[in-house]
């Protein structure tokens, strides 16, 4: 039976003020909190809120036989939890079904896979964390920011306890090859891997509109009868895009929501279902190993990373700001770190990228170039680099700061040793106590 996975991400980055060069050393916040929250309440209205009811009702509706699956961000969570609190009400009736899948990612959506493996298996577990708290749910499949992956990525992710993994079914990874199956990583051949079908995701995501478009209109049972027309050995369809298609990039005028509410019928019809990327993986054995030896991800047509490092002002930014991650990781002070978390989106990146300036993509920038995202971004970055060295100034070098960091953690052990202990304890002193209570009374009996 062929089997369609539906995963939507939702990321919403917390986007910058203008700060100008004199306001560095003398205005420590950094946000745009009027943007962020006209943004996240626009969007919620037109796509979050009405796609959580849609999907709600389709799930009720076919008792279990219509599921999905979300990757949302920690900062889209916080600036919910804000903003638009009943996004994430919707999304627990989602999860109270159980016929939602919640993955796990980096919390920030950030690119530290690519830069400081510390600091992504800390957001990850961060996030993960999150996740079971709001949802009740504990992540077992691992989406990565961008769905950027390698084999190297797969060796951190595998290390980290993961053997569930989601990316790009990029083209000259694939060659020949179908991403209509699961396969396993070369490098650690117990992480399975789905692959995202582009055609199929790009069909709805960014051609469901297109006037201009051969295959315009798209219905529901068009695109059902090209997935049954695939041949029948290919069991898995992997739909992975935005889940801002339904109502914002997909305005509701367009038929998007008429077409999602009618996809289930016509699967049925033709005996193709749904599931979740963990009932796939569980159900299906790879069929052959995928090797990355470069890193892809799910932007663009090169399907690469160049999206956010493909200029110099691009790396110039990262590597400024992944120099600085021994010390803030050694800092206790809350803002800092919160801080830390939202300068690391990769939108902030994005939004330098000379490839989009000018065309379609430019258009999500709130920067009138990529020189402008740029400026002001250091400028932000100059100032909260100030404060981390404020508290770990220049003189303490990096193997200080080893030491420092092992000093910690071996008296975090020691401090999570003796807590046992005493839990031991005392638990040993109550039941000693009951006994001799028992005893006396047993005595004046």
């Amino acid at each position: 039976m062929k089997s369609i996975c539906f995963y939507f991400q939702i990321h919403q980055p917390f986007r910058l003020k203008r700060y100008r060069f004199f306001n560095i050393g003398n205005d420590h916040y950094y946000f745009d909190d009027y943007s962020n929250e006209d943004i996240m309440q626009q969007i919620a209205a037109r796509s979050y809120i009405p796609a959580n009811r849609m999907l709600l009702d389709l799930i009720n509706q076919y008792k279990g036989k219509f599921k999905v699956a979300f990757s949302i961000s920690g900062v889209a969570l916080d600036q919910m939890e804000v903003y638009a609190p009943e996004v994430i009400e919707g999304l627990r009736e989602l999860s109270k079904t159980g016929d939602v899948e919640f993955l796990t990612e980096t919390y920030a959506h950030s690119l530290s896979s690519l830069f400081d493996p510390e600091e992504f298996h800390n957001q990850v577990k961060q996030h993960s964390e999150r996740i079971e708290m709001l949802f009740d749910q504990k992540p077992t499949v691992l989406r990565n920011t961008e769905l950027i992956y390698s084999d190297e990525i797969a060796d951190m992710v595998y290390k980290m306890g993961y053997k569930k993994m989601i990316t790009e079914g990029a083209k000259h990874v694939l060659g020949w090859k179908s991403p209509n199956y699961v396969y396993q990583s070369a490098s650690q051949p117990q992480l399975k891997l789905l692959l995202k079908n582009s055609k199929f995701s790009d069909d709805i995501a960014y051609k469901f509109s297109d006037y201009s478009w051969n295959e315009y209109p798209l219905t529901a049972e068009k695109f059902m009868s090209w997935i049954a027309s695939t041949p029948p050995e290919e069991k898995v369809f992997n739909l992975f895009m935005n889940y801002e298609v339904l109502g914002n990039l997909q305005p509701s005028h367009s038929g998007i929501f008429e077409f999602m509410k009618a996809l289930p019928r016509f699967a049925f019809e033709k005996g193709i279902g749904f599931s979740t990327p963990s009932e796939i993986m569980d159900s299906h054995k790879p069929i052959g190993a995928i090797q990355v030896p470069e890193t892809i991800s799910w932007s663009d047509e090169e399907r690469d990373v160049s999206a956010w490092l493909g200029n110099r002002l691009q790396k110039s930014a990262l590597k400024s700001l992944y120099e600085i991650g021994e010390r803030v990781r050694l800092c206790t002070v809350r803002q800092l770190k919160q801080d830390w978390i939202y300068l690391q989106s990769s939108d902030h990146f994005y939004y330098m990228s000379t490839k989009h300036f000018g065309i379609g993509n430019s258009n999500f920038s709130p920067y009138m170039s990529p020189y402008d995202a740029f400026n002001n971004y250091m400028n932000v970055l100059s100032d909260f680099i100030g404060r981390i060295k404020a508290q770990y100034p220049d003189t303490v070098d990096n193997e200080e700061l080893n030491a420092l960091l092992t000093t910690i953690h071996n008296q975090d052990m020691e401090i999570k040793r003796l807590e046992q202990e005493l839990k031991k304890v005392i638990g040993t002193n109550e039941e000693l106590l009951v006994e001799k209570l028992s005893r006396k009374k047993a005595d004046k009996i």
